[in-house]
C-alpha cells in the first residue's frame, strides 16, 4: 500500500511516500481503508524530533494518529456487521498517513449520517479537545471569552462553542485573513495578536482559552478580571504560559486544568460528532493535500499558513 514514512527527523521533508506491508486485522481489530488522515502542530513537532516528552517515535514510522473511512474487514471477535461501516478513529500514535490502518475495533467511532467524512475526521481530535475545554471553563451567559489562534482546528470550534453558550467572544488570531474566518463563525470582537500591545485593545474578560502560550498567553492572562478562569489547550509559540498558581491567586483567578476519564473523552468525541450532524457545529477544513504531499502540509502548518483542520486526502 502507499504511505508516508518518517525515517529521520528534520524538517517536512524528510517525509517521503513509499510502499509500506499491508496491515492485517488481528484479534479485537478492524481493517479501515483511509480516506482522509488528520495533521496536527504536534505532529510536526514530532517529525522534527522535537515533540512533547516523553514520546519520541522510534525511527522509521509511518506518522498519523487520526483517520477516517470504510471498515473493509474484521478480526478475530469482532461483530461482521462493522464491515462497509464509515468511521473515525485513532491509530495509537502513529501509522494513519498511509492508505489502509488495522485499529482497535473498541475505539471507532461511527460517523453519523448527514455528516461528511473529512468533518468527521476534523473533529476527531478537535472536537474532542474543544469540548472539553468548555466544559472545564464553563463560560455563562452574557461573559466575555477570549479565544487564541481562533482560526485554528480547535479555535474554530472554541469560537462556535463559546457563542452557542451565550458568551461574547472575542477571536484572537494572527492576521485579517484568520480574523475574517472566526468573524465568520460567530465572533463578536477580533485582534491581531502578533501586533505589539494587542491586548490594549482588548477589555477585561472572564474567560481565556490559551492555544498559543508563551508572551501571548501571558499578555492573556493579564486581560482576566476576578473569577476569570483560563484553561491551556495548545502552545503554538513553542511553550507554555507556565504562570504561577501564586500570581493567579494573587489576581483572583483560576489556572484550569482540563481533565477527563477515558470515558468523558470518548464521550466528548460523540458530542462533537452529534452536535456537527445536527447543524450547530461547523469543523473548518481549510486546507486538503494528496497524501504524497504530507510534507507540503506540515510546511504549510509550521509557516502559519493554514486556517482551521488540515487533512491528507488518501481515497
Amino acid at each position: 500500500m502507499r504511505a508516508v514514512w518518517l525515517k529521520e527527523f528534520g524538517g517536512p521533508e524528510v517525509l517521503v511516500p513509499g510502499d509500506a506491508p499491508d496491515p492485517v486485522p488481528g484479534p479485537g481489530q478492524v481493517l479501515v481503508a483511509v480516506g482522509f488522515a488528520n495533521v496536527t502542530f504536534v505532529e510536526t513537532q514530532f517529525r522534527s524530533g522535537n515533540g512533547p516528552s516523553p514520546f519520541r517515535p522510534e525511527l522509521p514510522v509511518i506518522p498519523g494518529n487520526g483517520v477516517g473511512g470504510a471498515v473493509t474487514a474484521v478480526g478475530a471477535g469482532v461483530d461482521p456487521a462493522l464491515a462497509g461501516r464509515r468511521v473515525v478513529t485513532s491509530t495509537g500514535g502513529s501509522g494513519g498517513y498511509a492508505e489502509r490502518v488495522a485499529v482497535d475495533a473498541a475505539g471507532l467511532f461511527e460517523v453519523p449520517d448527514g455528516l461528511a467524512l473529512s468533518d468527521a475526521v476534523a473533529l476527531l481530535a478537535d472536537g474532542r479537545t474543544a469540548t472539553m475545554m468548555l466544559r472545564a471553563a464553563a463560560p455563562r451567559p452574557g461573559e466575555r471569552v477570549l479565544v487564541e489562534a481562533a482560526a485554528g482546528g480547535v479555535g474554530t470550534l472554541l469560537v462556535q462553542l463559546a457563542k452557542a453558550a451565550g458568551a461574547t467572544v472575542v477571536a484572537a488570531a494572527g492576521g485579517d485573513r484568520k480574523a475574517e474566518v472566526a468573524r465568520g463563525l460567530g465572533a463578536d470582537e477580533t485582534v491581531d495578536y502578533r501586533e505589539p500591545g494587542w491586548a490594549d485593545a482588548v477589555a477585561g474578560v472572564d474567560v481565556v482559552f490559551d492555544g498559543v502560550g508563551g508572551d501571548v498567553a501571558r499578555a492573556a492572562f493579564t486581560l482576566l478580571r476576578p473569577g476569570g478562569r483560563m484553561v491551556s489547550f495548545g502552545l503554538a509559540s513553542g511553550e507554555w504560559a507556565e504562570i504561577p498558581e501564586e500570581a493567579a491567586a494573587g489576581r483572583g483567578v483560576t489556572l484550569v486544568k482540563a481533565a477527563a476519564s477515558p470515558d468523558e473523552m470518548r464521550g466528548f468525541t460523540l458530542s462533537a460528532l452529534e452536535e456537527a450532524a445536527a447543524g450547530r457545529l461547523r469543523p473548518v477544513v481549510g486546507q486538503r493535500f494528496p497524501l504524497e504531499r504530507a510534507s507540503d502540509a506540515h510546511a504549510a502548518i509550521q509557516a502559519r499558513a493554514t486556517v482551521g483542520k488540515t487533512l491528507l486526502e488518501v481515497r
